[in-house]
């Protein structure tokens, strides 16, 4: 069954590769071009599915939306030493990435209406193999994916409430070559494709009133496994990984004037203590995300956003190398701080801070209408330095993706 269950994901979603950490701005074209918002306002009933499910009650009838975000992300790695020089700054050949969505909304009554979605909502990837040995050949790709069934209702004229189930399906490869602590030989560490599938929920409040609406939203985190990762002493075995994916709190409100309507969120990512990410020292995130929408006319809206988090991977200096702290559970090798910051910056380097996004929806009549989005996120550049300056390693990201959507209403 888990095998039929990873088949059908597999169809759903691609590698990708995200931006708030390692998580999306947003799951559709008209929540990326606004900046990832949706908590405090509606934005469309295929992402509050996913943003706040209290809003799926503004949403009458049947809804069904189908579309994909593609990512081309530049990625480079760096890395020196004493010993073997410098590599310079080599360029990931990960640089193409896509992931669909597809969601339905139907509206039961008055008071109740219902969401079902899949989305592509977290995962990177890079690829160093054959580029600089400097860069131990390291390749990695991770997936998450939540299948989400919600449901909205409507306590009276002005508050809402929602709730979603989240079944989630993940997958991790991690392709490096570590060193052998006796021979000091090179050997390759990794243990091919692992999934893994977990289960949460989340929870929405929204108010509305003539022309302000408010929301909060608490996404749970989801415990994942993930089984012969890595073989980090050489001895044949390959461990498990824990990747927990962290719980959010989120609040946000929206303001409508005339033909204009200003959208603003704040978002807590509780990287620290998670499982996995914590381990790796990945900072907590606060997101703010701006949203700008003018409806040009009856058929048109023209949308603006931008989005900012710091990077849950910071810059450092003098690194210890020396004294290997750093326990991982279920792994059976120790790290140094300097090593920690090498596998984040070369294998998962999920820095990207601002985002600015744009995009339009159409209409063509009642029934049928397309959504695009565009969002552009800066190179930004991390840099550790060990102790004394006996090795550096560094990682730059710059993104840009393309969403479109088609949407029906009946």
């Amino acid at each position: 069954m888990k095998k039929t269950i990873a088949v059908v994901m597999l169809m759903i979603t691609v590698n990708l590769f995200a931006t708030n950490g390692d998580n999306m701005i947003g799951v559709t074209p008209s929540s990326s071009a606004l900046g990832g918002t949706g908590v405090g306002a509606g934005v469309g009933a295929t992402d509050q599915i996913f943003r706040n499910p209290a809003f799926l009650i503004n949403y009458q009838g049947f809804n069904m939306s189908f579309g994909a975000v593609l990512f081309f992300p530049e990625v480079k790695g760096r890395y020196y030493d004493i010993q073997h020089g410098d590599s310079g700054m080599i360029k990931s050949k990960a640089d193409t990435f896509m992931v669909p969505e597809i969601g339905i909304t139907y509206q039961i009554n008055e008071k109740l209406a219902f969401g079902l979605g899949a989305f592509g909502v977290s995962g990177m990837g890079v690829d160093y193999r054959n580029r600089d040995p400097r860069l131990s050949n390291m390749n990695t790709n991770f997936q998450f994916m939540r299948t989400i069934a919600a449901l909205s209702y409507k306590i009276n004229e002005n508050w809402s409430i929602g709730a979603g189930i989240d079944l989630a399906w993940g997958s991790l490869d991690i392709g490096t070559y570590f060193q052998d602590v006796n021979s000091g030989t090179p050997y390759e560490a990794g243990g091919g494709v692992s999934q893994s599938f977990g289960c949460g929920g989340q929870f929405g409040i929204a108010f509305q009133k003539e022309n302000i609406s408010i929301g909060i939203l608490y996404q749970t985190s989801i415990p994942m496994n993930y089984d012969d990762v890595l073989d980090t002493n050489n001895d044949g075995v390959f461990e498990k990984m824990k990747l927990e994916q962290p719980d959010e709190l989120a609040g946000g409100f929206g303001y409508t004037l005339e033909n204009w309507r200003i959208l603003f969120d704040i978002r807590w990512i509780g990287w620290e203590k998670t499982d996995g990410y914590g381990d790796f020292n990945w900072k907590d995130q606060t997101v703010y995300a701006l949203g700008v929408e003018y409806s040009l006319n009856s058929k048109t809206i023209l949308k603006l956003g931008y989005n900012y988090a710091k990077t849950p991977i910071r810059s450092k200096e003098n690194t210890d190398v020396l004294n290997h702290n750093n326990h991982i559970p279920e792994l059976a090798s120790s790290f140094s701080n300097f090593a920690v910051d090498w596998f984040n910056l070369i294998g998962f380097p999920a820095i990207s801070e601002s985002h600015y996004s744009l995009g339009i929806t159409y209409r063509f009549n009642k029934t049928f209408g397309i959504d695009f989005g565009f969002v552009y996120s800066p190179a930004k550049r991390i840099k550790v330095i060990a102790v004394n300056n006996i090795a550096e390693v560094e990682a730059s990201n710059k993104q840009y993706s393309f969403a479109f959507g088609l949407k029906w209403h009946f």
